[in-house]
């Protein structure tokens, strides 16, 4: 198996491209010009424009690839700019249209085009499993009862936006929901928090609320799996808050040692719940 690695900003692609070599499999990298750089990773790798998909495909045939796999963060484009190749005019018209219903409809389009050109798609998990939060708490600090009520509610909010195909966080703060994430992402949601009233949030003197990361209902899992790193904690600790809960096995933790050790110093929590359960 040789996989062709589609690369988006973070640190995902890295792991991924570790994990591949220490499962033996080849890999060569598709970087994307204003997001990330062929020089950036250790395997072979080529730079395209997002929409220049004859060029990408026929790369990735030239190197044998069988599998793609997707990882890291790429912003939604504005298709109005976009500089499609010949091959890629065929398919615009069907991803500007699948882009309108959700970030999950517009991957899974694009995912099938792969497939229509004989390649299989494989999940960033599949090779990097040990990047994937477990069940409990990941560090030292744990909840209290008063917590429960919000990360059920969260958890609730952020499920019935991500059926929506809208987003995959929500802030809940003493049973007020106080944000929800759409194309502006995770960490964008946090600094709104951060600029409520104290009044209506926790600060870092006294905690309150809780940010629930889930996968959306019904989502393709192999792409877009909801992520956690240190940056998270930094912006959750800025906005007062008290703790994370995302679902083990369904969600990242990046650089895991450095967000643990964040964490326990901010007095965050961070709760790995069985997937698609409440506590």
């Amino acid at each position: 198996m040789k996989i062709g690695l589609l690369t988006g900003k973070g640190a995902l692609p890295y792991h991924v491209i570790a994990g591949a070599k220490e499962a033996g499999f080849n890999m060569t990298a598709v970087t994307f010009n204003g997001l990330t750089h062929s020089n950036d990773y250790n395997v072979p790798s080529q730079s395209f424009g997002l929409a220049e998909f004859g060029g990408i495909t026929a790369y990735l045939k030239s190197h044998k690839c069988t599998h793609i796999c997707m990882a890291g963060y790429i912003q939604r484009p504005d298709f109005t700019q976009l500089k499609p190749d010949l091959k890629a005019l065929k398919y615009l018209p069907g991803a500007i249209s699948a882009g309108k219903k959700g970030d999950d409809a517009l991957l899974r389009y694009l995912m099938a085009i792969f497939e229509k050109q004989g390649f299989e798609i494989i999940s960033p998990q599949e090779l990097c499993r040990h990047l994937l939060a477990g069940e409990g708490y990941l560090g030292a600090v744990q909840m209290a009862a008063e917590h429960k009520d919000d990360i059920n509610k969260a958890c609730a909010i952020a499920r019935e936006m991500g059926a929506r195909d809208i987003g995959q966080g929500a802030v809940v703060c003493g049973g007020l929901i106080l944000a929800v994430e759409a194309q502006e992402g995770t960490d964008e949601m946090l600094k709104r928090v951060a600029n409520l009233p104290d009044a209506k949030r926790g600060t870092q003197s006294c905690r309150k609320g809780v940010l629930a990361k889930m996968l959306k209902p019904g989502q393709d899992s192999r792409v877009d799996l909801p992520t956690i790193g240190l940056q998270t904690i930094v912006l959750a600790d800025e906005a007062g808050l008290s703790g994370i809960a995302v679902e083990s096995g369904q969600a990242f933790i990046i650089d895991r040692a450095a967000v643990i050790k964040r964490a326990d110093e901010a007095g965050i929590f961070i709760l790995g719940l069985p997937p698609s359960e409440s506590l």
